[in-house]
């Protein structure tokens, strides 16, 4: 099992869980969070005062998967978030030990499908 966390423009969520359900992903976590990353933020202007934004809103995926899910899975969070710009985020992949369904106490692959 592979967990995958990305991290995405928030305006790209929707198009981005279309694209995983029509990869067959079964659950996903989605919050809300600030951080940056080589734009290091960005200059406003608010009512005649220019401020610094140095942590810019994200919404972060996280996505568990069985192994040959994954591959298909960071395409489709791929395509669907690219923009072509600065910021549009980062995947981020690793293993998962185990996963276990605390209703049923189903295990491993049965536990994420």
């Amino acid at each position: 099992m592979k967990k995958i966390e990305a991290i995405i423009k928030p305006f790209k969520l929707e198009e981005v869980k279309e694209a995983l359900a029509s990869v067959g992903a079964q659950g996903i976590t989605v919050t809300e969070v600030k951080g940056f990353g080589r734009q290091k933020g960005h200059k406003e202007l608010y009512r005649g005062a220019e401020y610094v934004v140095e942590f810019l809103p994200k919404v972060r995926l996280e996505i568990v998967v069985s192994d040959d899910k994954a591959e298909a899975v960071v395409k489709a969070i791929t395509d669907s978030a690219s923009t072509g710009r600065i910021g549009d985020g980062k995947i981020f992949v690793s293993a998962i030990e185990e996963a276990i369904r605390i209703r049923t106490g189903e295990s491993g692959d049965a536990a994420i499908s």
